[in-house]
């Protein structure tokens, strides 16, 4: 199942849910709204920096990433951005595949 860092950042109404809510509890619906798409949330923190909060998660596959990030976007409560991980084996198939690219101008 391909595996997805999550870093994302609440609006001031993002923030003022999660104070009303706890910040344990977002963290529980995170971790059943993975779950209820056939996935799983591996880790989840609050964070200090650029990002409020980072995760990792598997997710079942492209479309269900795409689904759940554009959900959360269209609520206005949170900004994020997710990147498909790879493990060193998937890098070390792809160093195996022959591919004949060519920079532009050469």
């Amino acid at each position: 199942m391909p595996k997805f860092l999550g870093l994302g950042n609440y609006t001031a109404e993002g923030w003022k849910g999660v104070q009303a809510e706890s910040a344990t509890s977002r963290r529980d619906f995170v971790a059943n709204l993975f779950a209820s798409l056939g996935g799983r949330l591996e880790a989840f923190y609050y964070a200090f920096g650029e990002y409020d909060f980072v995760f990792i998660a598997d997710i079942p596959d492209n479309a269900t990433a795409a689904a759940t990030a554009i959900s959360a976007a269209a609520s206005g409560a949170i900004k994020s951005h997710l990147t498909l991980l790879l493990t060193a084996e998937d890098i070390d198939a792809a160093l195996k595949k022959q591919v004949h690219f060519r920079a532009p101008g050469r």
